[in-house]
Protein backbone atom coordinates (compact mmCIF):
# COMPACT_ATOMS: atom_id res chain seq x y z
CA UNK A 1 0.00 0.00 0.00
CA UNK A 2 1.23 3.83 -0.28
CA UNK A 3 1.79 5.31 2.78
CA UNK A 4 1.16 8.93 3.28
CA UNK A 5 2.77 11.85 5.20
CA UNK A 6 1.29 10.80 8.21
CA UNK A 7 2.42 7.69 7.89
CA UNK A 8 5.83 8.76 7.76
CA UNK A 9 5.80 11.56 10.18
CA UNK A 10 4.57 9.25 12.31
CA UNK A 11 7.90 6.67 11.34
CA UNK A 12 10.16 9.66 12.01
CA UNK A 13 8.50 10.56 15.80
CA UNK A 14 9.35 6.93 16.73
CA UNK A 15 12.81 7.04 15.18
CA UNK A 16 13.48 9.87 17.10
CA UNK A 17 12.26 9.04 20.28
CA UNK A 18 14.10 5.58 20.06
CA UNK A 19 17.29 7.35 19.33
CA UNK A 20 16.76 10.28 22.20
CA UNK A 21 15.26 8.29 24.74
CA UNK A 22 15.88 4.17 24.39
CA UNK A 23 19.01 3.20 22.79
CA UNK A 24 21.34 5.06 25.15
CA UNK A 25 19.78 2.93 27.79
CA UNK A 26 19.57 -0.54 26.72
CA UNK A 27 23.11 -1.57 27.37
CA UNK A 28 22.35 -1.15 31.13
CA UNK A 29 18.83 -2.69 30.97
CA UNK A 30 19.53 -6.26 29.06
CA UNK A 31 22.82 -6.14 31.65
CA UNK A 32 20.04 -5.75 34.55
CA UNK A 33 17.60 -8.29 32.91
CA UNK A 34 14.90 -5.59 32.95
CA UNK A 35 14.23 -2.28 31.83
CA UNK A 36 11.70 0.36 33.22
CA UNK A 37 8.52 -0.61 31.78
CA UNK A 38 6.33 2.19 33.54
CA UNK A 39 8.58 5.15 32.86
CA UNK A 40 9.52 4.28 29.32
CA UNK A 41 5.24 3.15 28.55
CA UNK A 42 4.49 6.58 30.29
CA UNK A 43 6.87 8.38 27.70
CA UNK A 44 5.13 6.39 24.66
CA UNK A 45 1.81 7.51 26.09
CA UNK A 46 2.39 11.14 26.95
CA UNK A 47 2.56 10.71 23.00
CA UNK A 48 -0.05 9.00 21.97
CA UNK A 49 1.84 6.10 20.92
CA UNK A 50 0.10 3.68 22.88
CA UNK A 51 -3.39 3.36 21.45
CA UNK A 52 -2.66 4.75 17.80
CA UNK A 53 -5.85 2.28 16.71
CA UNK A 54 -7.36 2.23 19.60
CA UNK A 55 -11.10 4.35 20.39
CA UNK A 56 -10.60 8.05 20.83
CA UNK A 57 -13.05 7.90 23.36
CA UNK A 58 -10.54 5.92 25.63
CA UNK A 59 -7.43 7.91 24.81
CA UNK A 60 -6.54 6.94 21.78
CA UNK A 61 -5.49 7.97 17.66
CA UNK A 62 -8.79 6.24 16.31
CA UNK A 63 -6.01 5.77 13.58
CA UNK A 64 -6.57 2.76 11.36
CA UNK A 65 -4.30 -0.85 11.53
CA UNK A 66 -1.67 0.83 9.06
CA UNK A 67 0.04 3.49 11.38
CA UNK A 68 0.27 0.49 13.77
CA UNK A 69 1.98 -1.26 11.01
CA UNK A 70 3.97 1.73 11.07
CA UNK A 71 5.29 1.98 14.59
CA UNK A 72 5.61 -2.17 14.86
CA UNK A 73 8.44 -1.56 11.77
CA UNK A 74 9.99 1.64 13.05
CA UNK A 75 10.72 -0.10 16.74
CA UNK A 76 13.01 -2.25 14.76
CA UNK A 77 15.23 0.55 15.38
CA UNK A 78 15.36 -0.53 18.81
CA UNK A 79 18.79 -2.03 19.87
CA UNK A 80 17.22 -4.88 22.33
CA UNK A 81 14.63 -7.06 21.40
CA UNK A 82 12.76 -7.12 24.97
CA UNK A 83 11.62 -3.39 24.82
CA UNK A 84 9.65 -3.47 21.56
CA UNK A 85 8.45 -7.19 22.73
CA UNK A 86 7.22 -5.62 25.63
CA UNK A 87 5.11 -2.44 23.79
CA UNK A 88 3.73 -4.44 21.05
CA UNK A 89 2.17 -7.01 24.11
CA UNK A 90 0.82 -3.69 25.40
CA UNK A 91 -0.58 -2.48 22.16
CA UNK A 92 -1.55 -5.37 19.95
CA UNK A 93 -1.58 -8.96 21.85
CA UNK A 94 -3.04 -7.65 25.84
CA UNK A 95 -5.42 -5.11 24.59
CA UNK A 96 -7.19 -5.39 21.20
CA UNK A 97 -9.89 -7.84 22.57
CA UNK A 98 -9.93 -5.08 25.27
CA UNK A 99 -10.78 -2.94 22.99
CA UNK A 100 -13.03 -4.30 20.71
CA UNK A 101 -15.01 -6.56 23.18
CA UNK A 102 -15.37 -4.98 26.45
CA UNK A 103 -17.28 -3.15 28.21
CA UNK A 104 -17.53 0.62 28.76
CA UNK A 105 -16.76 0.54 32.19
CA UNK A 106 -14.00 -2.25 31.56
CA UNK A 107 -12.25 0.13 28.83
CA UNK A 108 -12.58 2.86 31.55
CA UNK A 109 -10.79 1.37 33.49
CA UNK A 110 -8.35 -0.39 31.77
CA UNK A 111 -7.66 0.46 28.65
CA UNK A 112 -7.40 4.14 28.88
CA UNK A 113 -4.51 3.82 31.81
CA UNK A 114 -2.76 1.36 28.67
CA UNK A 115 -3.35 3.79 26.74
CA UNK A 116 -1.76 6.57 29.01
CA UNK A 117 1.35 4.47 29.85
CA UNK A 118 -0.14 4.22 33.43
CA UNK A 119 -0.94 0.32 33.50
CA UNK A 120 1.23 -2.71 32.35
CA UNK A 121 -0.61 -5.26 30.10
CA UNK A 122 0.50 -8.52 30.02
CA UNK A 123 -1.06 -11.52 28.18
CA UNK A 124 -1.92 -14.85 30.32
CA UNK A 125 -2.32 -17.69 27.37
CA UNK A 126 0.74 -20.14 27.84
CA UNK A 127 0.56 -22.31 30.64
CA UNK A 128 3.46 -24.99 31.14
CA UNK A 129 1.03 -27.94 29.97
CA UNK A 130 0.84 -26.39 26.83
CA UNK A 131 1.88 -22.76 24.79
CA UNK A 132 1.22 -23.16 21.40
CA UNK A 133 -1.50 -25.41 22.35
CA UNK A 134 -4.30 -22.35 23.70
CA UNK A 135 -7.20 -25.32 23.50
CA UNK A 136 -5.56 -27.49 26.29
CA UNK A 137 -4.82 -25.01 28.80
CA UNK A 138 -6.17 -25.67 32.51
CA UNK A 139 -6.51 -22.32 34.45
CA UNK A 140 -9.98 -21.98 35.35
CA UNK A 141 -12.64 -19.26 36.66
CA UNK A 142 -15.82 -20.84 38.56
CA UNK A 143 -18.69 -18.97 39.39
CA UNK A 144 -18.96 -17.73 43.21
CA UNK A 145 -22.12 -15.12 43.15
CA UNK A 146 -20.69 -12.47 41.30
CA UNK A 147 -17.43 -13.05 40.94
CA UNK A 148 -15.08 -15.36 39.13
CA UNK A 149 -12.41 -17.73 41.58
CA UNK A 150 -9.79 -18.35 39.22
CA UNK A 151 -6.74 -21.12 39.82
CA UNK A 152 -4.00 -21.98 37.41
CA UNK A 153 -0.60 -21.20 36.41
CA UNK A 154 0.36 -19.10 33.38
CA UNK A 155 4.35 -19.57 31.96
CA UNK A 156 6.29 -17.21 29.92
CA UNK A 157 4.11 -14.00 30.53
CA UNK A 158 6.01 -10.98 29.42
CA UNK A 159 5.63 -7.85 31.08
CA UNK A 160 4.90 -10.44 34.06
CA UNK A 161 6.71 -9.24 36.45
CA UNK A 162 5.75 -5.49 36.27
CA UNK A 163 2.34 -5.77 35.11
CA UNK A 164 -0.54 -4.14 36.53
CA UNK A 165 -2.75 -5.83 34.80
CA UNK A 166 -3.70 -9.16 32.95
CA UNK A 167 -5.82 -10.35 30.14
CA UNK A 168 -6.26 -14.02 30.72
CA UNK A 169 -7.74 -16.97 29.27
CA UNK A 170 -9.35 -19.34 31.20
CA UNK A 171 -11.84 -22.52 31.35
CA UNK A 172 -15.07 -20.73 32.19
CA UNK A 173 -17.20 -23.60 31.26
CA UNK A 174 -17.61 -27.45 30.88
CA UNK A 175 -18.46 -27.55 26.51
CA UNK A 176 -16.34 -28.23 24.00
CA UNK A 177 -12.61 -26.97 24.47
CA UNK A 178 -12.58 -23.98 22.43
CA UNK A 179 -16.29 -22.87 23.66
CA UNK A 180 -15.87 -22.70 27.03
CA UNK A 181 -13.02 -20.35 27.70
CA UNK A 182 -13.16 -16.66 28.81
CA UNK A 183 -10.78 -13.82 28.43
CA UNK A 184 -10.91 -11.86 31.82
CA UNK A 185 -9.13 -8.95 33.11
CA UNK A 186 -7.29 -9.43 36.45
CA UNK A 187 -5.42 -6.86 38.54
CA UNK A 188 -2.37 -8.07 39.55
CA UNK A 189 -2.29 -6.90 43.09
CA UNK A 190 -5.89 -9.13 43.53
CA UNK A 191 -4.81 -11.33 46.66
CA UNK A 192 -4.09 -14.81 45.03
CA UNK A 193 -1.69 -13.28 42.71
CA UNK A 194 1.72 -13.97 42.83
CA UNK A 195 4.59 -13.70 40.56
CA UNK A 196 6.49 -17.42 40.79
CA UNK A 197 9.85 -16.60 39.06
CA UNK A 198 11.37 -14.25 36.71
CA UNK A 199 12.63 -16.47 33.68
CA UNK A 200 16.44 -16.59 32.81
CA UNK A 201 16.49 -16.41 28.92
CA UNK A 202 18.94 -16.99 25.96
CA UNK A 203 17.59 -13.52 24.20
CA UNK A 204 15.34 -10.30 24.92
CA UNK A 205 17.11 -10.50 28.13
CA UNK A 206 15.77 -6.92 29.51
CA UNK A 207 12.32 -8.23 28.97
CA UNK A 208 11.09 -9.17 32.19
CA UNK A 209 9.19 -12.76 31.44
CA UNK A 210 7.62 -14.18 34.30
CA UNK A 211 5.28 -17.63 35.66
CA UNK A 212 2.37 -16.88 37.66
CA UNK A 213 0.56 -18.50 40.04
CA UNK A 214 -3.67 -17.89 40.85
CA UNK A 215 -4.63 -18.84 43.81
CA UNK A 216 -8.28 -18.94 44.03
CA UNK A 217 -7.94 -15.39 42.86
CA UNK A 218 -10.82 -13.44 43.14
CA UNK A 219 -12.31 -10.98 40.24
CA UNK A 220 -15.57 -9.36 39.14
CA UNK A 221 -17.43 -11.47 36.50
CA UNK A 222 -18.08 -7.77 35.21
CA UNK A 223 -13.91 -7.31 34.49
CA UNK A 224 -14.68 -10.65 31.65
CA UNK A 225 -14.13 -9.12 28.31
CA UNK A 226 -17.14 -9.57 26.02
CA UNK A 227 -19.48 -12.57 26.30
CA UNK A 228 -18.67 -15.80 28.21
CA UNK A 229 -17.11 -18.54 26.75
CA UNK A 230 -16.04 -16.62 23.49
CA UNK A 231 -12.92 -16.00 25.00
CA UNK A 232 -11.14 -18.63 22.33
CA UNK A 233 -12.30 -16.72 19.28
CA UNK A 234 -11.26 -13.25 20.92
CA UNK A 235 -8.09 -14.88 21.93
CA UNK A 236 -7.58 -16.27 17.90
CA UNK A 237 -8.51 -12.64 16.97
CA UNK A 238 -5.87 -10.83 18.80
CA UNK A 239 -3.55 -13.42 17.58
CA UNK A 240 -4.46 -12.28 14.17
CA UNK A 241 -2.83 -9.37 14.93
CA UNK A 242 0.51 -10.07 17.43
CA UNK A 243 1.12 -12.66 14.11
CA UNK A 244 1.44 -9.76 11.99
CA UNK A 245 3.00 -7.03 13.89
CA UNK A 246 5.32 -9.86 14.64
CA UNK A 247 5.78 -10.50 11.38
CA UNK A 248 6.06 -6.57 10.53
CA UNK A 249 8.43 -5.57 13.49
CA UNK A 250 10.73 -8.69 12.81
CA UNK A 251 10.98 -7.58 9.21
CA UNK A 252 12.45 -4.29 9.92
CA UNK A 253 14.70 -6.28 12.52
CA UNK A 254 15.75 -8.38 9.53
CA UNK A 255 16.58 -5.37 7.71
CA UNK A 256 19.10 -3.59 10.38
CA UNK A 257 21.01 -6.72 10.54
CA UNK A 258 21.58 -6.56 6.89
CA UNK A 259 22.26 -3.24 7.13
CA UNK A 260 25.08 -3.43 9.73
CA UNK A 261 26.21 -6.43 7.74
CA UNK A 262 26.81 -4.81 4.84
CA UNK A 263 28.90 -2.06 7.07
CA UNK A 264 30.72 -3.86 8.65
CA UNK A 265 32.29 -6.46 5.87
CA UNK A 266 32.97 -3.37 3.99
CA UNK A 267 35.27 -2.40 6.98
CA UNK A 268 36.45 -5.81 7.98
CA UNK A 269 40.20 -7.11 5.90
CA UNK A 270 41.15 -10.48 5.51
CA UNK A 271 44.10 -11.76 3.34
CA UNK A 272 44.56 -7.94 2.39
CA UNK A 273 40.91 -7.42 1.07
CA UNK A 274 37.40 -5.90 2.39
CA UNK A 275 35.28 -9.07 3.39
CA UNK A 276 32.76 -7.46 1.17
CA UNK A 277 34.84 -7.98 -1.84
CA UNK A 278 34.60 -11.93 -1.83
CA UNK A 279 31.64 -12.33 -3.92
CA UNK A 280 29.93 -15.30 -2.11
CA UNK A 281 29.25 -12.70 0.67
CA UNK A 282 27.72 -9.92 -2.12
CA UNK A 283 25.64 -12.84 -3.03
CA UNK A 284 24.30 -14.00 0.32
CA UNK A 285 23.45 -10.65 1.19
CA UNK A 286 21.44 -9.98 -2.23
CA UNK A 287 19.47 -13.48 -1.15
CA UNK A 288 18.77 -11.95 2.41
CA UNK A 289 17.17 -8.95 0.90
CA UNK A 290 15.25 -10.51 -1.35
CA UNK A 291 13.69 -12.98 1.55
CA UNK A 292 13.26 -9.73 3.50
CA UNK A 293 11.66 -7.81 0.78
CA UNK A 294 8.90 -11.01 0.05
CA UNK A 295 8.07 -10.90 4.12
CA UNK A 296 7.24 -7.11 3.99
CA UNK A 297 4.97 -7.37 0.35
CA UNK A 298 3.10 -10.28 2.58
CA UNK A 299 2.94 -8.30 5.61
CA UNK A 300 1.46 -5.73 3.91
CA UNK A 301 -0.58 -7.70 2.12
CA UNK A 302 -2.22 -8.75 5.55
CA UNK A 303 -2.29 -5.10 6.68
CA UNK A 304 -4.27 -4.06 3.66
CA UNK A 305 -6.80 -7.43 4.32
CA UNK A 306 -7.09 -6.11 8.17
CA UNK A 307 -7.80 -2.62 6.97
CA UNK A 308 -10.63 -4.26 4.44
CA UNK A 309 -12.20 -5.56 6.97
CA UNK A 310 -11.62 -8.73 5.80
CA UNK A 311 -10.29 -12.37 7.64
CA UNK A 312 -6.36 -11.98 7.51
CA UNK A 313 -5.52 -15.01 9.35
CA UNK A 314 -4.52 -17.05 6.47
CA UNK A 315 -1.90 -14.44 5.57
CA UNK A 316 -0.34 -13.32 8.99
CA UNK A 317 0.13 -17.32 9.24
CA UNK A 318 2.27 -17.34 6.62
CA UNK A 319 3.66 -13.92 7.49
CA UNK A 320 4.25 -15.20 11.15
CA UNK A 321 6.16 -18.38 9.47
CA UNK A 322 8.42 -16.78 7.42
CA UNK A 323 9.55 -14.71 10.00
CA UNK A 324 10.36 -17.37 12.17
CA UNK A 325 11.98 -19.57 9.23
CA UNK A 326 14.56 -16.38 8.66
CA UNK A 327 14.90 -15.60 12.52
CA UNK A 328 16.67 -18.95 12.16
CA UNK A 329 18.73 -18.55 9.34
CA UNK A 330 18.95 -14.62 8.76
CA UNK A 331 20.98 -13.72 11.51
CA UNK A 332 22.77 -16.54 11.54
CA UNK A 333 24.18 -15.67 8.07
CA UNK A 334 24.92 -12.38 9.12
CA UNK A 335 27.21 -12.93 11.73
CA UNK A 336 28.83 -15.73 10.27
CA UNK A 337 30.61 -12.30 8.18
CA UNK A 338 31.31 -11.02 11.38
CA UNK A 339 33.71 -13.71 12.17
CA UNK A 340 34.89 -13.60 16.05
CA UNK A 341 33.41 -10.19 16.89
CA UNK A 342 29.74 -11.84 15.43
CA UNK A 343 30.22 -13.87 18.51
CA UNK A 344 30.80 -11.71 21.25
CA UNK A 345 28.24 -10.30 22.96
CA UNK A 346 29.20 -6.68 22.69
CA UNK A 347 28.15 -6.62 19.07
CA UNK A 348 24.89 -5.92 17.69
CA UNK A 349 24.88 -8.51 15.50
CA UNK A 350 25.06 -11.29 18.54
CA UNK A 351 22.04 -9.54 20.37
CA UNK A 352 19.89 -9.57 17.15
CA UNK A 353 20.55 -13.27 16.83
CA UNK A 354 20.13 -14.23 20.37
CA UNK A 355 16.63 -11.97 20.21
CA UNK A 356 15.39 -12.75 17.02
CA UNK A 357 15.37 -16.62 18.14
CA UNK A 358 11.95 -16.56 19.86
CA UNK A 359 10.50 -15.69 16.49
CA UNK A 360 10.00 -18.99 15.94
CA UNK A 361 8.35 -20.07 19.05
CA UNK A 362 6.62 -17.00 20.54
CA UNK A 363 3.00 -16.26 19.52
CA UNK A 364 2.21 -19.91 18.05
CA UNK A 365 5.70 -22.01 17.29
CA UNK A 366 6.41 -22.40 13.43
CA UNK A 367 4.64 -25.76 13.27
CA UNK A 368 1.73 -24.42 14.76
CA UNK A 369 1.56 -22.17 11.83
CA UNK A 370 1.85 -25.27 9.44
CA UNK A 371 -0.80 -26.86 10.80
CA UNK A 372 -2.89 -23.65 10.89
CA UNK A 373 -2.36 -23.56 6.98
CA UNK A 374 -2.71 -27.11 5.88
CA UNK A 375 -6.47 -26.58 7.39
CA UNK A 376 -6.54 -23.90 4.97
CA UNK A 377 -5.17 -26.07 2.26
CA UNK A 378 -7.24 -29.20 3.34
CA UNK A 379 -4.43 -30.90 3.52
CA UNK A 380 -4.43 -31.48 7.34
CA UNK A 381 -4.70 -34.82 9.26
CA UNK A 382 -3.83 -36.85 12.93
Amino acid sequence: MLLTHEHNELRRTITRWVEDEINPHVDEWEAAGIFPAHEVFRSLGKRGLLGINKPEEFGGLGLDFSFSAVMAEALGAIKAGGVPLAIGVQTDMCTPALAAHGSDELREQFLRPAISGDYVGCIGVSEPGGGSDVASLSTAARKDGDDYVISGTKLWITNGVQADFCCLLANTGDGPIHKNKSLIVVPMKTKGVSIARKIDKIGMNCSDTAQIFFDEVRVPQRYRIGEENMGFIYQMEQFQVERLWGALHNAAVFQRAIDITVAYTKERRAFGHAISDNQWVGFRLAEMQTEVEALNALNWRGVEQILAGEDATRVATMAKLIAGQLARTLPDGCLQFWGGMGYSSESEISRIYRDARLTAIGGGANEIMLQILTKYMGTFAR
